[in-house]
């Protein structure tokens, strides 16, 4: 181990104390970005983060509008044009805290409890922005950065990022980078270090189909009005075969295949069919038969219902022939599929399947497209060797089943992949009452970006 790299080591963990400390008072600021009443907290988390990237020493520290709560941006790119360019993405708002009755502490004072800390935000993901900068402040202080380095911190991932996308488009050139670091995605385990290199994309519609001009005696009209109800579960029904397969038309044209060397990587994963059934409740597994559950999940594409709507559904009874079904449905999409596609094969589909007894519309309410990194690229072999060197084996690679936003409009707008890791766990209670960051993990966390940066060195 080179000593440059050894003295940022031995620097990160003699101020682990104070790393701590300044982490504590990042979660103090209640920046809930869906609370209109927050928002002065908010901005003053945004401020908050670019002190703290002005105190790395980062130059071109901002505030930047977005049309709601800001991003903060910084950089610093004196190691030549010869060293990568590394964008960290992270983000300072929070969820709300709601239900407050089941908070053992107050969510927005940082309580240590064994190797927790408890507080919101301090997994998702304000403890994975300050292991970022802690990092790099070990070694810009020891022996200086190896890499040039951008941030982008934004305050409105928790409200689905609904700006970003344009603030990404017109700042293209700004965010120009070799790869992006994303530590919001969490480990599957404390001892199991994760990659995770790609995530489904999103085609969200609503169906509605239209029968009589108002709901009707079901005694009356019954037997001779078609239902729309009937005929629009009839169709849901048809959208896959026996075998779990979805049969709108081109459906799979474009889905890449899996190579064997990624489909061996997922049989690495821990996660059994048993552990499925015990985690959901549910009597049987389900899905393509030619696809392990955990390749369903991940790199192969879906349709499910997310919900349904006729008729009368309150207490009791009432006979009545609905006018009107809707049904929600979404799809989760793979590369190289897009929205665009899905929403054609969706309305063939009506189309061709469709009763003339009914009327019927479909509209796309939301779409994002899939997103996947290169497992061979230089930011994924940095990280990867990085997290080795921290844990002492050999990370797990997976493809996520859903969606981050700014991923895909990285990769759209800017052409920069993200890899996606961090030092959350899946009992870290993100997004619920008494939300915690396990301490040994996020030290660990803090290492492994240390030895990534020093890994990009030429």
């Amino acid at each position: 181990m080179t000593d440059s790299r050894q003295a940022a080591l031995a620097y990160a963990h003699q101020n682990n104390a104070r790393f701590l400390s300044e982490l504590e008072e990042f979660l103090a600021i209640p920046t809930i970005s869906t609370d209109p009443e927050r928002n002065a907290d908010t901005q003053r988390g945004a401020e908050w983060t670019a002190a703290q990237l002005k105190a790395l020493g980062m130059d071109n520290v901002r505030v930047m509008p977005t049309g709601g709560h800001p991003a903060v941006y910084g950089e610093w790119l004196k190691a030549g044009s010869a060293a990568p360019t590394v964008l960290i993405y992270g983000h300072y708002d929070v969820q709300p805290v709601d239900p407050l009755e089941l908070w053992t502490s107050e969510p927005f004072k940082a309580v240590l409890r064994g190797d927790n800390l408890y507080a919101r935000g301090s997994s998702d993901m304000k403890g994975q922005v300050i292991a970022s900068m802690k990092a790099v402040e070990s070694v810009i202080r020891t022996s200086g950065l190896p890499v040039n380095l951008k941030w982008l911190i934004e305050g409105e991932e928790e409200i689905g990022s609904k700006n970003l996308g344009e603030f990404i488009k017109r700042n293209a050139g700004l965010l120009k980078a070799d790869f992006c670091i994303n530590p919001d995605a969490g480990m599957i385990g404390a001892d199991l270090p994760t990659i995770t290199y790609g995530l489904r994309g999103l085609a969200y519609f609503e169906i509605r189909l239209y029968g009589p001009n108002r709901d009707l005696h079901s005694g009356l009209f019954g037997g001779t009005i078609h239902n729309p109800a009937q005929a629009l579960t009839e169709l849901i029904a048809g959208m896959h075969d026996k075998k779990g397969r979805i049969t709108l038309p081109g459906f799979y044209d474009k889905v890449r295949k899996a190579d064997k060397a990624e489909r061996k990587e997922i049989a690495r994963l821990p996660i059994k069919p048993k552990d499925i059934i015990k985690m959901t409740g549910v009597p049987a597994l389900w899905g393509e038969p030619d696809y392990t559950p955990e390749e369903r999940v991940s790199i192969r594409p879906t349709l499910e219902v997310n919900g349904l709507l006729s008729g009368f559904t309150g207490e009791g009874s009432k006979t009545v022939l609905p006018a009107w079904a809707m049904a929600k449905i979404s799809c989760r999409l793979v590369p190289d599929q897009t929205p665009e596609m899905i929403e054609k094969a969706m309305i063939k589909y009506l189309k061709k399947n469709a009763p003339k007894t009914v009327r019927w519309e479909v509209k796309i309410i939301s779409g994002s497209g899939a997103a996947i990194t290169d497992r061979d690229s230089l930011g994924v072999r940095a990280m990867a060797k990085g997290l080795e060197q921290a844990w002492g084996k050999r990370p797990l690679f997976k493809r996520e089943g859903g969606s981050i936003g700014v991923v895909v409009q990285l990769q759209e707008y800017v052409g920069v992949d993200s890899v996606l890791t961090g030092f959350g766990l899946p009992e870290d209670n993100a997004h619920s009452p008494n939300e915690k960051l396990h301490l040994p993990t996020w030290r660990k966390g803090i290492d492994a970006l240390i030895h990534m940066l020093y890994n990009l060195k030429a």
